[in-house]
């Protein structure tokens, strides 16, 4: 029976054309058996002609007999609809129902037929792998801030201790007038500087939260109108700094629908940074390859050491350098989080020539 089922593709069929398949096969069997019982019941009539005293219970239980027939015929059928078409989806979701409960998202649903508990169960793998991916998102993301706070809090360790330390040093010495008018606006002085440090983190935390819930709004561009602003934007910016640059592009496709203003604000970043560490030269590529958007930016400077590329991306982070740029340290980690919120990426590497490779990726077509 199982392989007239599977012979005539009833995974294919839809659950009313099941549910009516069905019926009307056991509606088969159960008239077929009707009419045995009713040939079975004349024979017992015919034998039992001459005694008709006799005969008055055959037709009772003809009756009893054919209500049974349908009855068996009825919970047949519910059993046959039931295991080819309920017991194993139901079964698969009710399983994935209770792995989400626990949250365990680490499985898969697959069900091959092509009815409706079918689409059902892809949809449900689809809402799986969606659920998947936003918890990871959102571990990764708690996970960047513990860093980020962690990085805050210790960065912020210098500043809060030169205060503390002239604020008790003023406290004590400036009541008996033993500072001289010089010191003291030295103190003073210092004390500004790591105020405006304050500043400057508390500036740079509330913009990378303006950053996270910042929207993501892509519209189809043409893909040569994109590269020419970005062009443009590069030759201002690395032209100012005196340093030549060149150019190359791979595309694969005439349009690709980004967030222009977000994707300017990662070339202009990376490009920046190019400009301020290359020696004289510096080299861009853009590709458009299967829906995405990538951007390298090479330079032919000294490159990242093992700890830029280990930390570069980290906030707050300057490397050698001693005097922070506009961004307090905080340039790559910026371009690192607006690529994830396009659904791209952002790589950092050293060049097969040396000097930095700084490449962002953006995924076409991402509305968030």
């Amino acid at each position: 029976m199982a392989k007239i089922i599977n012979g005539l593709r009833l995974k294919r069929m839809s659950l009313l054309r099941s549910f009516i398949f069905i019926c009307c096969m056991t509606l088969i069997a159960v008239l077929a058996v009707i009419v045995l019982e009713f040939q079975w019941a004349e024979n017992i009539r015919q034998r039992n002609d001459a005694h008709s005293i006799s005969n008055g219970w055959i037709l009772p239980s003809l009756i009893a007999l054919v209500m049974l027939t349908v009855a068996v015929g009825i919970v047949l059928m519910a059993s046959l609809y039931y295991r080819w078409k309920l017991r194993k989806p139901l079964d698969l979701l009710m399983k994935a129902s209770e792995k989400i409960s626990a949250n365990d998202l680490g499985f898969r649903i697959s069900y091959d037929s092509k009815d409706e508990m079918g689409e059902l169960c892809r949809v449900f793998e689809i809402m799986r792998g969606q659920l998947e991916k936003n918890y990871h998102s959102l571990w990764r993301s708690v996970e960047e801030r513990k860093q980020l706070n962690a990085i805050f809090a210790h960065d912020l360790r210098t500043p809060l201790s030169v205060l503390k330390g002239n604020s008790e040093f003023l406290s004590a010495y400036l009541p008996q007038r033993k500072i001289s008018e010089e010191k003291l606006l030295d103190v003073i002085q210092t004390m500004g500087v790591h105020i405006e440090r304050l500043e400057k983190y508390t500036e740079a935390m509330g913009s990378i939260q303006k950053l996270e819930d910042m929207p993501v709004s892509s519209h189809p561009i043409e893909t040569d109108q994109l590269i020419a602003l970005l062009h443009e934007s590069g030759r201002q910016i690395i032209g100012n700094s005196g340093k030549s640059f060149n150019t190359s592009v791979a595309a694969d496709a005439n349009s690709i629908a980004v967030d222009v203003h977000l994707v300017l604000q990662v070339f202009e970043n990376i490009a920046a940074n190019a400009a301020r560490f290359a020696f004289g030269h510096v080299s861009i590529h853009y590709c458009v390859n299967k829906g995405k958007l990538s951007i390298t930016v090479s330079e032919d400077g000294t490159g990242f050491t093992e700890a830029g590329l280990r930390k570069a991306m980290l906030p707050f982070y300057r490397g050698e350098v001693s005097d922070a740029d506009e961004h307090h340290g905080m340039g790559l980690y910026i371009c690192k989080i607006l690529c994830e919120k396009h659904e791209g990426s952002l790589q950092i590497d050293n060049g097969p020539d040396g000097g930095g490779q700084v490449t962002a990726s953006f995924l076409n077509g991402v509305d968030k």
